[in-house]
């Protein structure tokens, strides 16, 4: 039997992309994004708090590329993509860092800020607005191997 590896994500990007290129000229970005769980009250009166977990984004080549332009923090966005766990030896310690590798990112929401920014950057062609953002994934894993 076969296994699987997907995670899905909705939540609000916690810092711009961080984007970097390899010798090669691949890119690849890295940012925070964060998903929250609403607290409530239970019956007995006890309140219970909201609960925020940090996700690490991993994008590679054009999805990095595409972040770079579309992607600002605050936004709420879908992703798509599998849990990847990195271990690495610093100062003889070991570290290990798990990340998302993203394959699909939607916007789902810009705040206001954003909206206004992006409206006066939107290319007005004969009184019809054009949209230049297009939803980005990865067709297949081979995308991201180096």
């Amino acid at each position: 039997m076969s296994s699987v590896n997907k995670v899905i994500l909705i939540g609000n990007v916690g810092n711009d992309p961080e984007v970097r290129y390899l010798d090669r000229g691949a890119a690849i970005a890295n940012f925070n994004l964060a998903t929250t769980e609403r607290g409530y009250i239970m019956q007995n009166g006890t309140q219970v708090p909201d609960r925020t977990e940090w996700h690490n984004i991993v994008l590679f080549r054009n999805l990095a590329e595409w972040s770079e332009r579309y992607l600002k923090k605050g936004m709420k966005i879908y992703v798509e993509g599998k849990l990847q766990t990195r271990r690495w030896e610093k100062d003889g310690q070991m570290r290990q860092r798990t990340e998302v590798v993203a394959e699909n990112i939607q916007i789902l929401y810009r705040p206001q800020q954003l909206q206004q920014q992006q409206q006066q950057q939107t290319v007005v062609n004969n009184e019809e607005e054009v949209k230049a953002e297009p939803e980005i994934s990865a067709n297949n894993e081979s995308d991201f191997i180096f």
